[in-house]
């Protein structure tokens, strides 16, 4: 499963890659986590509003940042 988060490279987007990674590891997912900045990417899935999170190029969240649990269901629906 490839997640995406999607933002400028700020403290809460680097802190909401941090934590899916953290519950990928928890619930025994493997994902390929990437980190994309490039405002040119971000626009063409649509983002206004960042941290965005991408999961298999479908946007899941977008402005804001999910709880753990809502990342596990997140992650678990795939």
């Amino acid at each position: 499963m490839k997640v995406e988060v999607l933002g400028s490279g700020c403290k809460k987007c680097n802190t909401l890659a941090e934590l899916i990674a953290e519950r990928a590891q928890a619930l025994a997912i493997g994902i390929e986590l990437v980190k994309v900045s490039d405002m040119a990417v971000i626009l063409e899935y649509g983002v206004m509003s960042t941290p965005a999170i991408v999961i298999d190029g479908e946007v899941k969240v977008s402005g804001g940042s999910p709880t753990a649990a809502e990342i596990d269901a997140l992650l678990q629906a795939r």
